[in-house]
């Protein structure tokens, strides 16, 4: 709670300082939804910061979700699309065409819970990555009727693995998100990427040219459950989106101010 607050104290001051604003949307997701003190947490950050802060339900995170990633699409396309959300303690599948939502699920894979259950040597040992993998599979296969993969034909991912995935590919120092947005990782450079976060320590993870310190401990379990949603579907890579539940909160907000 502590990390939010101070979070939030940053982006009140950029608020204020930008000359204010007109709507000021706060979405809080599964982990507010999941504990025990969420509502009176919601109702912290909502007084605190003058936000019209709202804990949502898991159709309309995937709704707004969906809305933010596929943005830049043209909304007549048919095409069948799957956003992929990794975090921290869930992965959330959301397949549609358009702008509407057929099909979505909330998993629990997610870099920390997997990188804790998982990964207990520097850098992992071959037993432990074999583990990993083997539950993200029977995860994704439980999750996902085969019904739901079949006419899926674009992956967008969003979030931090997949962002860390492209800058990682453009090797980015430093980071810039004009030229994540919109790239294209092959399934084969992301199993490159991903081989080489499991063959080196930590130390050597947070010196690599793309990759934010911070997310070096847990990008191991990330890239292995990006590489292994990619293959479920049976597509050959994987399309970047700067755009996520943060831009379809904004469009929403625009839509129907």
């Amino acid at each position: 709670m502590e990390r939010v607050f101070a979070t939030l104290d940053d982006y009140s001051a950029m608020i204020e300082e930008l000359g204010g604003a007109d709507q000021r949307r706060a979405v809080l997701t599964s982990a507010t939804r999941d504990a025990a003190n969420g509502a009176e947490f919601t109702q912290q950050v909502a007084e605190r910061y003058q936000l019209d802060a709202r804990a949502i339900a898991g159709e309309q995170e995937a709704q707004l979700s969906f809305l933010g990633a596929t943005s830049g699409r043209d909304p007549g396309d048919g095409e069948q699309i799957v956003v992929v959300d990794i975090g921290g303690g869930s992965t959330e599948l959301i397949i549609g065409h358009g702008r509407t939502v057929g099909f979505h699920v909330s998993t629990q894979l997610g870099v920390v819970r997997q990188s804790e259950r998982h990964i207990a040597h520097d850098p992992p040992t071959a037993d432990e990555l074999e583990q990993l993998g083997a539950e993200i599979d029977d995860v994704l296969s439980a999750a996902v009727p085969n019904a739901e993969r079949e006419h899926v034909k674009t992956i967008i991912a969003v979030a931090g693995t997949a962002t860390s995935m492209a800058a990682i590919d453009l090797e980015l120092e430093p980071y810039d998100p004009e030229a994540v947005h919109g790239y294209r990782v092959s399934l084969e450079r992301c199993r490159e990427i991903a081989a080489r976060m499991a063959s080196m320590p930590e130390a050597e993870r947070r010196e690599v040219a793309g990759l934010h310190p911070d997310r070096a401990p847990t990008i191991l379990a990330g890239t292995q459950i990006l590489v292994h949603v990619i293959e479920a579907f049976g597509l050959d890579g994987v399309e970047v989106s700067e755009h996520d539940i943060l831009y379809g909160v904004a469009l929403d907000a625009a839509f129907n101010s």
